[in-house]
């Protein structure tokens, strides 16, 4: 995916298919590629999908933030001339979406929640004193997933070099407090819009009670459960995720 990445001014992103636009949001260790699945079935019925790279490690330290983040994504929506999107996010990226959303409600018809954070997360802020330890840092990445074998050594190399940059380990801590600073919980009842909320059932960063909890407090929410799958079902069973999100669009009429 990384060959078809478009370079724009300040924006990078992947883009493809036409119709009604789902702007994908990646989460803090997230790359483009753990969506693949998203933008090639999509893409291909109906929907034109766009994942914008998010300026996590490019914003100035006093600035990065939750609330930046979804500055940025307002920004990019008018750059592409889009009114109106569904937002599809996971981990902080679902964070971000929530944000937007309590500021610019008018902009979304509906939002997608994986392991999102907002209300709860367990970060892997632990890890940093043995950020050297590429054992350490490949089986926290491991536990990410149900199953291991999806961190391949692709995977663990990006998560490895961002927690050896000091730049970068600064900004994730700062990332991290700002998601605890924005919790959600009192903004979530007042969104009426459709949520479509795809938990995994092991999901050991933002576990089912997180996933409970968002089906609550949001006022129309739907919560779809994949088992023996992890923190990002998108990745991990991406033909299972994708088949709950359209059954989810065609029943919302999205």
């Amino acid at each position: 995916m990384s060959n078809n990445i478009i370079k724009e001014g300040k924006y990078s992103y992947v883009e493809a298919g036409e119709g009604k636009p789902i702007i994908v949001l990646h989460g803090l260790m997230g790359a483009l590629s753990n969506f693949d699945g998203v933008l090639n079935y999509f893409s291909n019925n109906g929907y034109k999908v766009i994942i914008p790279e998010l300026p996590i490690y490019k914003l100035p330290l006093l600035k990065t933030n939750v609330k930046n983040i979804s500055k940025f994504l307002k920004e990019f929506m008018i750059y592409k001339n889009i009114d109106k999107a569904i937002l599809l996010g996971n981990s902080l990226g679902g964070h971000i979406a929530l944000y937007f959303t309590k500021l610019n409600s008018k902009n979304v018809s509906g939002l997608v929640l994986a392991g999102s954070s907002g209300l709860y997360e367990k970060s892997m802020g632990d890890t940093y004193p043995k950020r050297g330890n590429y054992e350490y840092i490949k089986k926290k990445t491991e536990e990410v997933f149900y199953d291991p074998k999806i961190a391949s050594k692709e995977v663990v190399d990006e998560v490895f070099s961002s927690v050896n940059d000091r730049s970068r380990v600064i900004k994730t801590l700062a990332i991290a407090k700002s998601a605890i600073r924005h919790n959600m919980a009192k903004d979530l009842p007042n969104m009426n819009i459709p949520v479509c909320l795809i938990w995994g059932k092991n999901d050991s960063v933002t576990p089912p009670e997180v996933a409970k909890d968002f089906k609550k407090l949001l006022p129309d929410a739907d919560l779809y459960w994949i088992d023996k799958c992890g923190h990002a079902p998108m990745m991990e069973r991406p033909d299972e995720f994708n088949k709950i999100l359209e059954g989810w669009l065609k029943e919302r009429n999205l």
